[in-house]
């Protein structure tokens, strides 16, 4: 791997779809500059350039270009994937737009470059051109304090909740951790529901720590949306969406749902074997993970972004708002040892230099109910690529366009990147599996006790209530939104603890309740251990 490329683990990929830039390789040794020789003392030697000269031409794009369709058959026919789109942008030119394999397995439509995909956090970059939008137009600043515009904005430190900026949300330094809020996305509660119960999140410190958030990521474009007086996703088809002609384009589950030309997910069932099974409704978190798109549609994007917010010689996104987006905000991955690099994020961007300090900008998406998608940039090269798939996460994107990168910059692909980023991914399979199999039952287990020492009604602020009764001779529980609830069979441990069946894009096998020992004949609590990630998963049975 060339030095200084972005591998975050699994767990950041798919919980926060931050490797972003890491696809990009460096520009080879061969292409820098020579060094010149000092003919005046080197106190005299002039200052180097503030932005690095590009090193590329349209002929090694062109090299790197002839490689992609042969690149996404090899990747369809190593994987087993069902289908997925490119396009490649250079200096404001869409020089690339194609799809591969088909929509949906079974059936013969095939994907083509209008092909409308869920692009996952994809979003979180066009939401940022978005908010950019706004604060071109003097209606917020990216350091106002975002309960300006949101006063029912709290989060768990009254200072926190008054100072929070749209910066700090957008680059994930608010003190809120990774996945605060998605498990009650999960179980299908609303946006309102979700940022209206933040504040019994814990916090890290704020401003000196990086937790990749959904639902602050949230927060910051609604708060955006309130400014305006009007709904995120209107504000995005406003800004954005209309005038760039991105007609296939939204940050609304209908309309992608409604188009005729759509990508629907994926998981793996087997080697190679891809079967379409489930439905991921993002709506809630839509400014961090629900737009969706075509590659045609994002070309369209990145041209805007390479212009640096001028689209066909029309300004349309003020230059100084968009490029605050794009410079570091964050510490992401603080470097290992002293010569080593650190990564960074901005504002809905990974941000990466080379050894030139070229910078590198991308972000992944991930819906672990089948799609992955990847966008990846050199604003001083004006070269970008987004990849599409209909495919759970497995690296696939980010391998093409790391790629279609490195061919682009030294000739030939100097690392075989599908296994290489593909065996990245199946390490943190395994190192996220649930701490506790209880799929393998004890040798010996422990009885349960009579089920009315269970069952009941069991209070918990942040989740709701959570009904636990018979049900065919056994134990179910029941908790969600009113109207939308979710009904888990549970199926008896060891003792007091039961298994049941995690779900949504972060259930991931087998979890635990584990109820306490019974006082008065009845167990006065349960935890359940995938919900209590942050704390927040124990409730208390309420009176009878």
């Amino acid at each position: 791997m060339t030095s200084g490329s972005v591998f975050p683990t699994r767990r950041t990929v798919l919980k926060t779809a931050g490797i972003g830039a890491a696809g990009v390789p460096l520009l080879a040794a061969g292409n820098a500059p020579r060094q010149q020789t000092a003919s005046v003392p080197s106190a005299l030697l002039p200052a180097p350039p503030g932005q690095v000269p590009p090193r590329l031409d349209r002929a090694k794009v062109d090299r790197a270009l002839e490689r992609l369709d042969d690149l996404a058959g090899y990747v369809l026919a190593e994987t087993g994937l069902p289908g997925l789109a490119v396009a490649v942008v250079y200096q404001d030119e869409v020089l690339y737009a194609k799809g591969f394999g088909v929509r949906e397995v079974g059936k013969p439509a095939q994907v083509t470059p209008e092909t409308v995909f869920q692009v996952a956090s994809v979003s979180k970059p066009l939401a940022s051109t978005v908010i950019a939008g706004v604060v071109g137009r003097k209606v917020v600043a990216w350091t106002d304090p975002v309960i300006k515009y949101n006063r029912d904005f709290a989060l768990n430190n009254d200072y926190v909740t008054r100072n929070a900026t749209f910066a700090d949300l957008l680059s994930h330094r608010s003190g809120l951790q990774t996945g605060a809020g998605d498990l009650l996305e999960d179980l299908g509660f609303d946006r309102d529901y979700i940022l209206s119960h933040l504040h019994q999140q814990p916090l890290d410190a704020f401003r000196s720590s990086y937790h990749y958030s959904n639902f602050g990521y949230t927060e910051g474009g609604q708060a955006a949306a309130d400014a305006m007086d009007t709904p995120w996703e209107d504000l995005a088809d406003k800004l954005l969406f209309g005038p760039l002609g991105m007609a296939s384009s939204s940050y609304r589950l209908a309309d992608y749902e409604k188009a005729a030309n759509r990508a629907v997910l994926h998981v793996p069932v087997g080697d190679k074997q891809w079967a379409a099974k489930y439905r991921r409704d993002p709506d809630a978190e839509a400014p961090a993970g629900g737009a969706s798109s075509s590659v045609r549609d994002l070309a369209q994007w990145l041209r805007l972004q390479l212009g640096n917010g001028t689209y066909a010689g029309t300004p349309l996104i003020d230059a100084a708002a968009l490029q605050t987006t794009r410079v570091p905000h964050s510490v992401s991955g603080p470097a290992a040892a002293p010569a080593a690099r650190s990564r960074f994020y901005g504002l809905g961007w990974n941000v990466s230099y080379d050894d030139e300090g070229r910078v590198q900008l991308g972000h992944s998406g991930a819906f672990n109910l089948g799609a992955a998608t990847a966008v990846s940039m050199l604003p001083g090269e004006q070269l970008a690529i987004v990849t599409l798939t209909n495919g759970r996460p497995q690296g696939i994107p980010e391998a093409i366009n790391a790629d279609f990168m490195d061919t682009a910059q030294n000739g030939a692909p100097t690392v075989d990147w599908l296994p290489f980023i593909a065996g990245i991914f199946r390490q943190q399979d395994e190192a996220d599996k649930p701490e506790i199999d209880y799929g393998k039952l004890p040798a010996n287990p422990t009885s349960a006790g009579p089920n009315r020492r269970y069952t009941g009604t069991y209070a918990n602020s942040y989740y709701g209530p959570l009904m636990v009764f018979e049900q065919d001779g056994g134990l179910a529980m029941r908790m969600g939104p009113d109207g939308n609830q979710t009904t888990f069979p549970l199926t008896h441990f060891d003792g007091d603890t039961f298994s049941f069946e995690s779900i949504g894009e972060n259930g991931n096998g087998l979890a635990g309740a584990v109820f306490a020992e019974p006082r008065r004949g009845s167990s006065q609590e349960v935890v359940l251990d995938f919900y209590n990630r942050t704390g927040l998963g124990t409730f208390t049975r309420r009176a009878r």
